[in-house]
């Protein structure tokens, strides 16, 4: 449980870069999430150049720390991929994939932060024009990543007020 609890979103960086290896193990661990029917319905864009991680920092209004990442992600997901072409499957989908990213990068020794793009329309809509996104494919989130430059205390927010047995 140390590795779940151990997974905090890291905002401040160093410049030192990410290997091409562990953007790979990263995208592998995204692809072992679970999918609805196996459909898989997921696509990442790596960002390496501050240019284009600059440009999705510009879309991003909370995505302050994307100016010190060496590296981010922005996680698609593809409508016409997506069990029955339903949003909730692909949201549900391509969510896991982040989840298991961001898992991860921390068990990497890596820093990451999830930052929303769906369902703001304008985020969407920056996102798609930058990127040149085809048709029925839907930015739902970035990731900053990097080697961090702060440390967080491992924690967990359970709070037994939230479970319910059997019923409410």
């Amino acid at each position: 449980m140390k590795s779940l609890y151990a997974r905090r979103s890291i905002r401040q960086y160093t410049q030192e870069e990410i290997a091409d290896t562990v953007l790979r193990d990263l995208l592998e661990a995204a692809m072992a999430a679970p999918s609805a029917v196996a459909k898989d319905p997921w696509h990442f864009i790596v960002l390496r150049t501050r240019s284009s991680i600059d440009q999705l920092a510009t879309a991003l209004p909370n995505g302050k720390m994307l100016a010190e990442a060496p590296a981010a992600l922005v996680v698609c997901g593809d409508i016409n991929r997506a069990h029955d072409r339903e949003l909730s499957f692909l949201l549900q989908d391509v969510s896991a994939a982040i989840e298991n990213i961001l898992l991860a990068a921390s068990m990497l020794g890596l820093g990451a932060c999830w930052l929303g793009i769906h369902p703001r329309e304008e985020r969407i809509a920056a996102v798609r024009h930058q990127f040149n996104l085809p048709d029925g494919i839907i930015p739902i989130a970035g990731i900053a990543l990097g080697w961090p430059a702060e440390e967080k205390a491992a924690r967990t927010r359970f709070n037994s007020d939230l479970v319910h047995f059997e019923q409410w």
